[in-house]
């Protein structure tokens, strides 16, 4: 639980980062968070260290470098999507920030491999973010065949 700067506790929190590829070298990022029902404003911003790749806060300012590459939104069931143009070859550190008034911000990160990215599909983010249901689903036949003997 987070406290802000009142000392009131906090719900927000992130929930979840998935990610998958649109095209071969463009990464979408989902960062689905919850918030604490009396909420203000939202503002989600994406990072890498210092490196700002794009925000939702008009008062911050984007990294030059991915100004043309990078864009943050916000969607309704609280989510914000990172599209991020010219993924580059290897590993990417990608930091979901999430800020609501005058709280301290919520964080999440995920690093990203290129070469394992899975293309975006209602199926392969399901899979990504649901291990459970991946397992149930590799396991199902083994069930099956046992019960059969």
């Amino acid at each position: 639980m987070l406290f802000n700067l009142n000392g009131f506790a906090s719900a927000q929190k992130v929930i979840q980062l998935s990610y998958c590829s649109i095209d071969e070298d463009h990464l979408r990022m989902d960062c689905k968070y919850s918030l604490p029902s009396e909420s203000s404003e939202v503002f989600c911003k994406y990072t890498h260290g210092e490196r700002l790749f794009d925000t939702t806060d008009p008062s911050e300012e984007q990294h030059a470098p991915f100004k043309k590459r990078a864009k943050a939104r916000i969607f309704p069931g609280n989510i914000c999507r990172l599209l991020f143009k010219n993924l580059p070859n290897g590993k990417s550190t990608f930091t979901c920030n999430i800020k609501v008034g005058d709280s301290a911000p919520v964080t999440k990160t995920s690093v990203v491999e290129k070469k394992l990215l899975l293309p975006c599909s209602a199926w392969s983010v399901l899979l990504q973010s649901s291990s459970g249901l991946l397992l149930t689903l590799m396991t199902f036949p083994m069930l099956l065949e046992i019960h059969w003997l």
